[in-house]
């Protein structure tokens, strides 16, 4: 089964990773890459170079970043092939734990959802 993890963090506490977490992250991807369990993932550019594409009344509208009714920041992304949740929710536990150890007072969530196949409709 193919698994997202999703990182994200309030405003306050969304910025660029320190150096040690970085490195910290790049050890953990490296391992998961060459077992084959990591399909990919990467870091996402500040929001405000992002934009919002909705429809609100029948109409699409675009709204450029910075978002400021934004509780929540999407930092990064990460896709494993793993064999149940279980194993998903011990990688986002290792994770997150790289960021305790690295980045003290970082506060965040790593939503991990399975991916499902076929129509997207």
């Amino acid at each position: 089964m193919k698994f997202m993890s999703i990182v994200m963090a309030t405003p306050e506490h969304y910025g660029q990773p320190t150096p040690e977490l970085m490195e910290a992250i790049g050890k953990l991807s490296e391992r998961e890459t060459k077992a084959g369990r990591m399909v990919g993932g990467g870091g996402l550019t500040p929001i405000e170079e992002g934009a919002r594409v909705g429809v609100r009344k029948g109409q699409v509208v675009v709204q450029d970043g910075p978002f400021t009714e934004t509780k929540e920041v999407i930092g990064g992304y990460a896709i494993f092939e793993l064999g149940s949740l279980d194993e998903a929710l011990a990688l986002a536990r290792e994770f997150m734990q790289l960021h305790v150890e690295h980045m003290p007072g970082w506060e965040g969530t790593c939503e991990v959802r399975a991916m499902t196949t076929g129509d997207c409709g």
